[in-house]
């Protein structure tokens, strides 16, 4: 069901984005300071037209890490109310590429799952340790920066 006044003929404003929670055999996983607000978050960004969902994914981690990945499963769907911004996360593989910074990524850190979640807001921590979980894939909504109740 659409969100937009019925009246005005406008589609809904929504935008779709995808990120990697890409883990290592060690269990770490790399995680990105972003260059615009200086928040660790874990790698991705808005899905282009042209591509699916998993190609995104790979798209993303690559651009932000330097890490080529194998996407192995989604994990979770997540939406900030306030922004009206769907975000896909797919736990992810490994498989060449070395890390490096880029325009949007101002450091790139592998971090065992414990000390990533601590460093990011609630919102963006969820995504990892959903993708830790076996019951995956979760539904989840938040305003930014903590989850709220559905």
């Amino acid at each position: 069901m659409s969100t937009a006044d019925p009246g005005s003929g406008s589609p809904p404003l929504h935008s779709v984005s995808v990120a990697g929670a890409v883990v290592r055999e060690d269990g770490r996983v790399p995680v990105i300071r972003r260059a615009d607000n200086g928040r660790w978050e874990p790698p991705g960004g808005v899905l282009e037209l042209s591509e699916s969902p998993e190609a995104g994914a790979r798209r993303e981690v690559l651009e932000e890490t330097g890490i080529e990945v194998e996407v192995q499963r989604l994990t979770g769907v997540y939406k900030n109310m306030a922004r009206g911004v769907v975000a896909l996360v797919f736990r992810c593989t490994p498989v060449g590429g070395s890390e490096r910074t880029s325009e949007e990524s101002a450091a790139v850190s592998w971090m065992a799952l414990e000390e990533a979640t601590a460093v990011m807001s609630e919102a963006h921590a969820v995504r990892l340790l959903d993708a830790f979980s076996d019951d995956a894939p979760h539904v989840r909504i938040h305003d930014g920066r903590r989850l709220t109740p559905a």
